[in-house]
């Protein structure tokens, strides 16, 4: 007889983790390179626009996600309340669209690392990099929750202490203290208006949008640990309630100081805006400087990464939608079968990144690169059936730890605003084929769900 505790998880995890997670979570390639494509393509204010608007949706959906996890702390939460709040199909989808979003950007990751690490050792072969990352990134999601959480605590910090390094060191350019490569006196912000507001048409704020909202994907996170954080009910609220205020700081922090320092012409093109910057103010070592950031934001996305996917896998086997073994975990409480089946995904993708770049990977690219907004869609639409259940059930609003406010309003917006970033990328011809897959990936999803489930039934008939 198997003992209860080898499907159990810990709550080893403590506030400082949970805050640095959440934020870990965001900042990462989406931010160090992605950003300058922002500026590119919206231009300057197109912009700040679409990451004010990004972090608007955010902050909206883990409202609803609050609300959620303090009712209901659950590991691989969102796939469970999809599952009781919407249905059992759209519960197993959303983990399917979730783990595939991390296990893809596993493959991505280890890939990217290993391209840094070149730079820096040109005669070493990448692989023997990306296979060295994959052990420490194994290593550190294998030991226990505690030690991942310690981990990525570290990693996020480094992260932390750049961008704020870079947002102070930018505006002293801008206001002309530090001198700047190209600029007798102070830039101020005419980079931000010399050419209007909107240089490519005010399309661009909406093209961008995914990019964006990609780039804010990991704040939901907060939900996935839900099941292994201490003291939830007081933990949760307090990353959610400064995680608008994070992605302000850093995200609109940055891209305002981007946006100011180079002209959008140039941003985007060939290098990180981050680079860009440092190494137009001078700062010595700045290309090694940033390649270490990017690297340990690449390391923190990854390990992130595992710990998602891995959690996914367990919560799925959990509510019994795939094999039980995936459910049992060792004595420090980690889900090893899950973890070295989320590994391997990673490192098939990372296969496919090298042996089917164009068919195989682009198709997984471009599914998980809308999967997240998928969710925080679910995420939003569950908030709104729970509400309804809750109430109907004989409990009122104020029993509730933690409310998502205005409600309909708040999560009717969220889920809205999130559908559009996804059917706006129609108007984009280089994003468009993400929608095509990703339509036919939604039906294969439920179909194999449900086709399981007519086969159960049909063989339990048979065997009364």
């Amino acid at each position: 007889m198997e003992k209860k505790q080898e499907h159990n998880l810990k709550r080893r995890m403590e506030a400082r983790h949970l805050l640095m997670i959440s934020l870990g979570g965001v900042i990462g390639t989406g931010l160090f390179l992605s950003s300058g494509y922002t500026i590119h393509e919206a231009g300057p204010v197109g912009a700040i626009l679409a990451y004010a608007i990004g972090a608007v949706v955010v902050y909206l959906v883990m409202l609803c996600l609050g609300e959620l996890a303090v009712a209901m702390p659950q590991t691989g939460s969102f796939h469970v309340y999809a599952d009781k709040f919407i249905g059992p199909g759209t519960g197993f989808t959303v983990a399917i669209l979730y783990w595939l979003t991390w296990t893809v950007a596993l493959g991505s990751e280890f890939t990217a690392a290993g391209l840094i690490m070149h730079t820096w050792f040109p005669h070493s072969p990448t692989w023997i990099w990306s296979l060295l990352f994959m052990i420490v990134i194994f290593t550190s999601n294998a030991l226990s929750v505690r030690f991942f959480a310690e981990t990525e605590f570290w990693f996020s910090s480094i992260k932390v202490i750049a961008i704020i390094a870079f947002i102070i060191i930018g505006a002293l350019a801008i206001c002309g203290v530090i001198p700047i490569k190209g600029y007798s006196h102070a830039p101020l912000f005419k980079n931000l208006y010399g050419e209007g507001l909107f240089p490519n048409g005010f399309k661009g704020v909406f093209t961008t949008m995914l990019t964006v909202n990609f780039a804010f994907s990991g704040t939901e996170l907060i939900g996935v640990t839900a099941g292994e954080t201490k003291d939830p009910e007081k933990n949760i609220p307090k990353a959610i309630r400064t995680t608008l205020l994070r992605l302000v700081i850093f995200f609109i922090g940055s891209i305002i100081v981007m946006a100011a320092l180079i002209p959008w012409q140039k941003a985007g093109v060939n290098q990180s805006p981050f680079v860009l910057v440092f190494k137009s103010i001078g700062l010595p070592f700045a290309g090694d400087l940033m390649n270490f950031v990017v690297l340990t934001a690449i390391l923190s996305a990854a390990n992130s990464g595992l710990y998602a996917s891995t959690r996914m896998l367990w919560s799925l086997a959990h509510e019994k939608m795939i094999p039980a073994h995936y459910a049992k975990t060792n004595r420090r409480g980690v889900p090893i079968t899950a973890l070295l089946a989320s590994m391997l995904g990673g490192i098939l993708a990372l296969i496919s990144s090298v042996v089917a770049a164009s068919t195989v990977y682009l198709v997984l690219v471009s599914i998980s690169g809308l999967a997240v907004v998928i969710v925080w869609m679910a995420i939003a639409l569950s908030e709104i059936n729970f509400r309804k259940q809750w109430l109907k059930s004989g409990h009122t609003v104020a029993e509730l730890k933690f409310k998502t406010p205005w409600y309909p309003f708040i999560p009717w917006t969220a889920f809205i605003m999130s559908m559009l970033s996804c059917v706006l990328i129609v108007f984009d011809p280089t994003q468009r084929s993400a929608l095509f897959y990703m339509i036919p990936f939604l039906i294969a999803c439920y179909a194999v769900y449900y086709g399981k489930k007519a086969l159960k039934r049909r063989g339990e008939k048979a065997d009364s």
